[in-house]
């Protein structure tokens, strides 16, 4: 993504290419008995807004991140993003509205990326294998280490996708990483697994949102991103993951929602998911969905903060 210079009273503008797909029509997602839904009744309450004359539901700003390291501009245009990657089904069911006027946002491209079962992002599988993102860390003592007093200052939120700036992807791997464009009621949904964890963060999935953009011969032009957050799961979700393969083979030390330093703590405000399964048989999928409010008339593209 590259940005064009502009008078300063003007929207920031991103140019992205975006290959044209259409985004699919959302339907409610029911649950039944013996269903788990994670969500305390404050956020339920939170969650159903105020009703407005149209029946939309009102909704706080929701709460914006950084952008973290390992971030790919509008890669890959799809619904179904796991490229056969292991781990349980998730559903991930977005609905998009500005949070002004409460009316959903259509056309609005939708960006997510996370890790897998095991804590590695694609595109930076060299970066995240070994360290953070698991995999088996290095034996024997460092050979280089080095000498003085570190300078600068260190990047916030920790390793992994939570603050620091921008890496340059160290591989072509693009799984878990998609982008659609909301449909005429705000909604996108895509096809994805449920993520695992890594040292110093939360499980957590980043998405972007972009607007004002115009399709074109080479795909969404023009813009701004208007959102740059983080989505994130109850903390009983997570532990009833950690009982199924590939989740219960990692031994990286995880951290708590509550521990997490870029999760606020507010619920659906601060990207807390809805999910919904059938207890006892997580394997078999989750259902996450959440509704973000967004001012389309800013930009924030992880930066800013």
């Amino acid at each position: 993504m590259t940005e064009n210079q502009g008078p300063a009273h003007k929207k920031d503008l991103t140019r992205r290419r975006v290959v044209i797909g259409g985004a699919a029509v959302v339907a409610a997602a029911g649950v039944g008995a013996g269903v788990v839904a994670t969500a305390s009744a404050q956020e339920e309450s939170e969650a159903s807004g105020t009703a407005t004359g149209q029946g939309e539901a009102c909704y706080r700003l929701t709460s914006e991140t950084t952008e973290g390291p390992y971030y790919i501009d509008a890669d890959k245009i799809r619904k179904d993003i796991t490229e056969g990657k292991e781990g349980i089904p998730l559903t991930l069911r977005l609905k998009v509205i500005d949070s002004d006027t409460c009316k959903p946002l259509k056309k609005a491209a939708v960006d997510i990326w996370h890790c897998d079962a095991l804590g590695i992002y694609s595109g930076y599988e060299s970066m995240s294998q070994g360290g953070p993102g698991g995999g088996t860390p290095p034996s024997g003592a460092p050979t280089d280490m080095p000498t003085g007093t570190p300078t600068g200052t260190p990047p916030s939120g920790g390793p992994g996708g939570g603050g620091g700036g921008h890496s340059e992807p160290t591989d072509d791997k693009r799984y878990l990483r998609g982008t659609r464009l909301t449909d005429q009621h705000g909604y996108v949904e895509f096809t994805t697994i449920f993520p695992g964890w890594y040292q110093g963060r939360a499980v957590h999935i980043h998405t972007k949102v972009h607007v004002g953009g115009k399709m074109t011969d080479a795909g969404y032009e023009g813009g701004n991103t208007c959102h740059t957050g983080q989505f994130f799961f109850a903390e009983s979700a997570v532990l009833d993951s950690a009982k199924e393969e590939p989740y219960s083979t990692s031994t990286t030390t995880r951290t708590t929602l509550t521990e997490d330093t870029i999760y606020d703590q507010s619920g659906v405000t601060g990207g807390l998911l809805k999910l919904s399964y059938r207890k006892g048989k997580m394997a078999r999928g989750v259902i996450g969905s959440i509704t973000m409010g967004v001012d389309p008339d800013e930009t924030h593209d992880g930066t800013d903060l």
